[in-house]
């Protein structure tokens, strides 16, 4: 089973993006932002990474920055699941290492989609 980080601040969405996944069959690990991100991360090696893209503390671009940069964790995929939907931000965020980008709302499957397309 697939071990999947799912990064948000507001544990709505938190939630409901963690069911969507439970849901498909992913093994789920939570982070309310990116500082408990990257400590969860350090500890479990996820196999993908869903993230919001603006947090307090350390926001989802920071997230793909730190793991981008260590060898250790560059290569896990990362997806942003986001309510930022311009082409710029589309834009940013590939260059930032991004793999996939979701906006929000978004439905069950265009996120399990997504997390597929992301660990090809």
């Amino acid at each position: 089973m697939k071990t999947i980080l799912v990064v948000d601040d507001l544990q709505s969405e938190l939630d409901l993006i963690a069911n969507y996944l439970t849901n498909a069959g992913y093994d789920i690990i939570t982070a309310k932002n990116g500082e408990e991100a990257i400590a969860k991360i350090r500890d479990t090696k996820p196999d993908a990474i869903v993230t919001d893209w603006m947090m307090p503390k350390m926001g989802g671009l920071d997230i793909c920055r730190k793991l981008k940069r260590n060898p250790e964790t560059a290569q896990i995929p990362i997806i942003a699941c986001t309510v930022k939907n311009r082409a710029v931000d589309r834009m940013w965020a590939k260059k930032q290492g991004v793999k996939v980008y979701v906006t929000k709302p978004c439905t069950q499957e265009e996120l399990v989609r997504a997390l597929k397309d992301a660990m090809k």
